[in-house]
This record gives C-alpha cells, sequence and structure tokens, in this order.
C-alpha cells in the first residue's frame, strides 16, 4: 500500500478529517510578503517517520497548531505541506510548500543512526509528493544524513552547497521536469562528488520512449505507446482501430498523469470521442491493451526495483479488474491475495526474479540507471510485460506488521542494497570536506 494510502486509512479509523485542515491562504500571511530566510539548511522531520508517528496515533493537527505559532519555520511548514498532500488537500500542500520554499530551498533530514556516515545530497523539484523519488523511505533508520535541495525553473545551481559525498538526482521525467534534467545533465557534467541517476538517463523514461529503449530485449514485451495530440486523435478514425498503427481496444491517458489518472481502456471510436470530450488535456498517451490475466482471470501486477544491477520485489497486487492499483486491490481485505504475495516476494530470488533474470539485468543496462522501479506483469505465454519505468515510484515498509508480516524483511533487502550503492559510489572519490 503506498504511504498516501496508509495515512488516509489511518485518518479514516480515528474519524480525523485531516484534508480539511488547511484552507490556501487561511492560517499563513502571503508568501510573497516573507522575507526568505536565505539557504541556511532547514531541520525537516523523516517523512517516513512521520508516517510512522501518524500509525501510533500522532496527533496531526498539532502541526497545524505550531506551524500557525512559527510562521516563518520552513521546516515546520514543508512537514504540513507533505502531510496535507498525502491526505488528500494536493492544493493545501502545494500552497503550503511554497510558503516554505519562499523561506528556504534547502532542508537537511538528520540521520536515524548517530553519528551519520555518510552525506547524501537530494536534487528535487518543487510540486507533487509523486514527483521526486521519496529517498527517505529507502533509507529509514539508517546512518545517512540528507540534505534535500529544492530547485527553482531556470535557476543555475546555488554556488554553495552542503558538503556532501554523493549527490542523488530525485527528478521524476515529466514534461515540466525536462528542462531541470537538461539543465542539470550540463551542470553535474564533471561534478567533483559522484552523482547517482544521470538526468539523461531519466529523461528517457517518458512513456513513448520505452519501446525503443527496450524493445529489442528477447523475452521483454513492451507495447508501443504514441504521444498524441487531441487534434490528432479527434481525427476521424476507421472502425478497427483508432489511428494507423494502432488497434482497439486501446489504452489511452492524458500526458504526465500517473496512479491511473485519466486512465481508460478504449473499445471504439465512440468511446474514444466521448472520452476526449470529458478531459481537459491537450496530449495524449496511447497503446494497444495487452490481456495480461492469468489462467484464473485475475490480472497480477509487479513492483520491482532495480537497483545497483539488481532485481528486488516490492509488492504484487491482485484484481479482477485490467487496472490494477495495490489501494484498490483488496490486498488488506483478502488474505489469500496477501499469502500469495508473501510467496511471491519472498522466493523473488529463486523464483520470478530467477524466470525474468536475463530481461531484468538487461532493462537496468538500458536505462543506464543506479536506481529504477519498475511496474509489470506476465503475459500468457510467459514473456516480462512492461507497464512503466519511473525513478520515483514509492516502494516502503510502513505496512502495519500484523497484517503485512512479510513485507519488512522482504524490503530490508533493497534497502541495504541502497545503502550499499551509495557506499560504492562515495568510495569512487576521497570523503569530501
Amino acid at each position: 500500500m503506498p504511504p498516501c494510502d496508509t495515512v488516509t486509512a489511518v485518518a479514516r479509523r480515528t474519524g480525523n478529517r485531516y484534508a480539511a485542515w488547511y484552507e490556501p491562504q487561511d492560517f499563513f500571511p502571503d508568501p510573497m510578503n516573507a522575507t526568505a530566510t536565505g539557504f541556511d539548511p532547514q531541520p525537516l522531520m523523516s517523512l517516513a517517520g512521520l508516517f510512522r508517528r501518524v500509525q501510533a496515533g500522532f496527533p496531526l493537527a498539532e502541526l497545524v497548531t505550531r506551524a500557525m505559532q512559527h510562521p516563518d519555520d520552513a521546516g515546520l511548514l514543508m512537514n504540513l505541506a507533505q502531510i496535507l498532500q498525502l491526505t488528500g488537500n494536493r492544493e493545501g500542500g502545494l500552497d503550503m510548500q511554497q510558503r516554505a520554499l519562499h523561506r528556504c530551498a534547502l532542508y537537511h533530514v538528520a540521520a536515524s543512526q548517530q553519528p551519520a556516515r555518510l552525506r547524501l545530497l537530494v536534487l528535487m523539484q518543487p510540486g507533487d509528493m509523486m514527483d521526486n523519488t521519496p529517498v527517505d523511505f529507502l533509507l529509514e533508520h539508517s546512518d545517512v544524513d540528507m540534505y534535500w535541495l529544492y530547485l527553482q525553473p531556470h535557476q543555475p545551481l546555488p554556488r554553495q552547497l552542503p558538503p556532501h559525498d554523493v549527490l542523488f538526482v530525485a527528478i521524476g521525467e515529466s514534461t515540466a521536469s525536462k528542462p531541470w534534467l537538461e539543465q542539470l545533465a550540463t551542470q553535474l557534467s564533471g561534478w567533483p562528488r559522484p552523482v547517482i541517476n544521470d538526468p539523461r538517463s531519466i529523461v528517457q523514461l517518458a512513456r513513448h520512449q520505452l519501446h525503443t529503449l527496450l524493445g529489442a530485449i528477447p523475452t521483454l514485451y513492451v507495447p508501443a505507446t504514441h504521444l498524441l495530440s487531441r487534434d490528432a486523435l479527434s481525427a476521424p478514425a476507421t472502425g478497427h482501430a483508432p489511428l494507423p498503427g494502432t488497434a482497439f481496444p486501446c489504452i489511452i491517458r492524458p500526458l504526465d498523469a500517473h496512479g491511473g489518472r485519466g486512465l481508460a481502456k478504449i473499445e471504439s471510436p465512440q468511446q474514444l470521442a466521448d472520452y476526449l470530450a470529458g478531459q481537459a488535456a491537450t496530449h495524449f498517451y496511447l497503446a494497444s491493451f495487452v490481456d495480461y490475466r492469468s489462467a484464473d482471470g485475475q490480472h497480477r501486477k509487479y513492483r520491482i526495483a532495480l537497483c545497483n544491477g539488481r532485481a528486488y520485489a516490492c509488492h504484487m497486487a491482485i484484481a479482477a479488474e485490467w487496472m490494477v492499483h495495490y489501494k484498490d486491490a483488496g490486498m488488506d481485505t483478502t488474505p489469500s491475495k496477501r499469502e500469495e504475495e508473501a510467496v511471491f516476494m519472498q522466493t523473488f530470488d529463486s523464483g520470478f526474479g530467477v524466470r525474468h533474470q536475463d530481461a531484468l539485468q538487461a532493462i537496468a543496462r538500458r536505462t543506464g540507471l543506479d536506481y529504477v522501479v519498475m511496474d509489470c506483469a506476465e503475459t500468457a505465454d510467459g514473456r516480462l510485460l512492461v507497464f512503466e519505468l519511473d525513478n520515483r515510484a514509492f516502494v516502503h515498509a510502513i505496512d502495519a506488521p500484523e497484517m503485512f508480516p512479510y513485507r519488512a524483511p522482504v524490503m530490508k533487502r533493497l534497502f541495504t542494497s541502497f545503502r550499499q550503492l551509495l557506499d560504492d559510489a562515495a568510495a569512487r572519490l576521497p570523503q569530501a570536506t
């Protein structure tokens, strides 16, 4: 279950309507009237740690009270912005984030284990929390000091940065982030510290580029995805295909949409016209529909992390519907589904991971990324079906252990690998001063 679903579930259980805490501009002065505090790193509570406090019954409304009392505390405002987003108040969260960023762009998340053994500088973009790699979930309980630097559009990296051993590019691929990533590709060339996740490699994760990037890998199936304008899709279609080279049924979603937002299965020209009439976007991704049902009629979607060239199981969701999302698949209400997921995760290195070992290793090589997450399935003929590659997908181990006792021990393997990735990178150059 993604972290946002965990917090929302806690809010439902406790009867608190956290999403209504805050309406933009009802607590705090306009950020444009505030005075920026410069570039001193502001202390920030680990988001993973904050989630655990929520699960333990921490009164989140206390954060609002504290923020009202200390409206210039950028770290407190940023934590509140995160919680607002994750409990359903996206607009309020983004507004609060801007208020925090006007005061400070740099935040410090102290290592859980002290003394810290490594300093990680994380480059992020403002916006939705799903726009950046959630690094603190990978480094929960670690000995890594993190510095989160939020970049501003069309602005170079600041001249003075905190001392760091490794730099991690957390910005995800999107139309909005492409200028940032292209700019970073130039700015980070010859960087004096090791860089994890080259911005040039992140750019190529766009959905319409994956078929070209990965399509030639044997035992792998990556449906060709087309990036099309509304005008192109609105052109008269034949009775058999929305466009030349595609066929009904097809899958469509707005450009830069994630988490199933705007995703639909289209089976006729009329359905396509109706879909476009209900969407505000100007560009869309279109791909042929792939029936990936198992023999029992269920759809199984897997989340796999590729870290330092190795594959790690993160979760499996099982649902009757073709559009599978963990939070809607009934994993928390169906013991048999959790039992199957436990087997998948616990036997990954001798089961799924072995069946698709060659394809997984080839994906890691082709992307050129040190860390990336893949959502995938298996076709009826046994090929690995790739839905998406993303460097910012949520992976975590904060689920209730009484319901998901198998999750944390398996996820620890990934977290250990990620921590080793940082050590391996840091060892390539002398210790920073």
